[in-house]
């Protein structure tokens, strides 16, 4: 009675999976996007930022040092741009390249393909300001909020962990010149980065999990809501327990159209049945008139005794015939000896002979 009222213990149909995911409810995480390409990034940039950091310290130096520039004209200021915009374009487009692909694979990887459109739209209700303050005073906005405060106490302690043991390092960079201090803490601060985004990363995945679940039990439904599911995919039951009667009225009227029709009925003795018709003069070859199963098979058997057509017994024969042939086609030809000598003891019984 409980799960009547509302409690949603069904798991959800594939019909709402697919309207969810058309409406664009979907189970993903902001945070495992951006935990993933913050730690490729920085993997990338400690892989091949060697040659970027070198750049811009050639380049810096050749701003700030050097001979003074003689001319400032267009045409020098952009051969100058031109120039600094290639070589820039050479060393970061590598690194941009890989956080481009990683942030379209994480985003696949998590609900794959989905195109929205729909989603371009304004939607109006979002500037109620009573749905507004629901959603600010949410428990999944408060949760959000918790996790948020929870994700930055776990920086701030991945950050001081990490430059606390590089703190001897750190130390002694007073005494290097400018170019390796440089080099130094660009590495140290690298890897503290690289740190912090493996702790977010791990914290996302269990905030992908914990969407995945929530999801799940959003999409859950009541007894009631598969039923109202049901009737409007399939239709009202009493209509389809309707056209049911109608269809199997219909058959049963064919079947006392056609049975009386044939000149022998082949049984199973009782499962199947299938009535043959045979006109020398107007058919090359005897014809199925009706077959059926189960309760047709009795229906055939009652018609085919009403009328006087003989009935015989052929187990692997009425198999064959009721697998293979259809209704009004003619039998195969290896069948022909079979029906030939039925169809012979057939005519025997009433007295004819079967034409050449």
């Amino acid at each position: 009675m409980a799960e009547e009222n509302g409690d949603k213990s069904q798991d959800a149909t594939p019909h709402r999976r697919q309207k969810a995911r058309e409406e664009g409810h979907v189970a993903t995480s902001h945070d495992l996007a951006s935990a993933a390409l913050l730690l490729l990034a920085m993997s990338a940039l400690l892989m091949s930022g060697g040659t970027l950091v070198d750049f811009l310290g050639r380049y810096t130096k050749q701003q700030l040092g050097g001979d003074a520039w003689l001319r400032a004209d267009l045409d020098f200021t952009m051969v100058q741009w031109n120039d600094t915009l290639s070589e820039l374009a050479r060393h970061l487009l590598p690194i941009l390249g890989v956080v481009l692909i990683a942030g379209i694979a994480v985003n696949l990887a998590q609900v794959g393909f989905l195109f929205l459109p729909q989603k371009l739209l304004p939607d109006w209700s979002r500037l109620d300001p009573v749905q507004g303050f629901g959603r600010i005073f949410s428990l999944s906005s408060v949760m959000r909020l918790a996790f948020g405060v929870f994700k930055v106490l776990i920086v701030g302690a991945v950050a001081f962990a990490s430059l606390y043991n590089e703190r001897d390092t750190i130390l002694g960079l007073t005494g290097l010149d400018l170019a390796e201090a440089t080099r130094y803490l660009t590495e140290i601060l690298i890897w503290t980065t690289i740190k912090i985004a493996a702790a977010l990363l791990l914290l996302a995945i269990l905030d992908y999990g914990f969407q995945r679940w929530k999801h799940e039990q959003d999409l859950k439904m009541t007894t009631q809501e598969v039923r109202e599911e049901m009737k409007n995919l399939e239709g009202d039951p009493q209509i389809a327990a309707r056209r049911r009667v109608v269809q199997r009225q219909l058959m049963l009227n064919r079947l006392s159209s056609a049975v009386p029709k044939a000149d022998v009925v082949v049984t199973n003795p009782t499962e199947l049945a299938v009535a043959i018709q045979w006109d020398p003069k107007t058919m090359a070859a005897p014809i199925v008139v009706a077959k059926g199963a189960g309760t047709l098979a009795q229906r055939i058997r009652k018609l085919a005794l009403e009328h006087g057509i003989p009935i015989v017994e052929k187990k692997p024969l009425a198999q064959a015939l009721y697998r293979e042939v259809e209704v009004n086609h003619p039998i195969p030809q290896d069948k022909f000896a079979a029906i030939a000598e039925i169809l012979a003891y057939v005519y025997q019984l009433k007295g004819k002979k079967i034409a050449a």
